[in-house]
């Protein structure tokens, strides 16, 4: 591939976007990372991702916005773009993934970010949705996730303003999980992502979709979902091995997807 290189150590598979220097999300290299993401997702031996961008300066630094001029003449009103499709795949996996944030984190780059399950960023990172200042909009959930994240009134600022964010505030308002020197970037990044390779797969993904399908559900009907999934898990494989490991005080030796 041109744009993307997976290295993958034991169940952790780090994803990699080149596009130097900024990384910008092209048409080819979204195309790429989506069939990684699913090739990756698809694998039993993979447990979690991380996503991370090439270089120094970005993890992206937003859209190929020298596309965007075909994109007026295709008139693709309403359509879901290759970074929505992209997103609702993540959405959509069994795998969970996490965000390692370096440098800038803007339009479409915070877009893809904010569909991990999970964003760690370096203490230099600067996050934003600058869409406004091209006189556009957000168009792969800018409008729709960050709100989500961050509430309605922070997400109006950024939107509206089309300013940056600092990885501290971006930590204090939600959108990031976690905040550590660039130097430790990867190794935080990876560590959080081996803990989850480490968990069963099978309650891994239940809780995955928990998250994407009851979000907006009154709790009444979350709960019941709630409950219904941990009834899935406790009749599951795994769910069976975790409980006698328990009891048998040992490490348990969960069987996979």
């Amino acid at each position: 591939m041109d744009y993307v290189s997976t290295e993958q150590d034991g169940r952790v598979a780090v994803v990699t976007i080149s596009n130097p220097p900024m990384n910008p999300l092209s048409a080819p290299l979204l195309d790429e990372l989506y069939a990684e993401l699913v090739r990756l997702d698809e694998d039993d031996g993979v447990g979690a991702i991380v996503l991370r961008g090439g270089g120094e300066r970005a993890f992206v630094a937003g859209a190929d916005i020298k596309e965007f001029p075909a994109l007026r003449e295709a008139g693709a009103q309403g359509t879901p773009s290759n970074l929505q499709r992209l997103g609702l795949r993540l959405d959509q996996a069994r795998t969970p993934s996490v965000a390692a944030i370096q440098g800038f984190c803007l339009g479409g780059g915070l877009e893809l970010a904010m569909c991990c399950d999970v964003r760690v960023a370096s203490d230099d990172a600067q996050l934003g949705q600058p869409e406004i200042k091209l006189g556009l909009i957000p168009g792969a959930g800018g409008t729709q996730r960050l709100p989500r994240l961050v509430g309605r009134g922070r997400a109006m600022l950024m939107n509206l303003s089309g300013e940056f964010v600092d990885a501290r505030t971006a930590y204090e308002w939600g959108l990031v999980e976690k905040v550590v020197p660039r130097e430790e970037l990867m190794q935080a990044a990876t560590g959080i992502a081996a803990s989850f390779a480490a968990q069963s797969a099978h309650a891994i993904g239940v809780l995955k979709e928990l998250a994407r399908t009851t979000r907006d559900l009154p709790l009444e009907e979350g709960l019941a979902r709630e409950a219904e999934g941990f009834a899935r898990c406790l009749a599951s494989e795994d769910g069976m091995e975790g409980v006698v490991a328990f009891i048998e005080k040992r490490t348990p030796n969960f069987v996979g997807r």
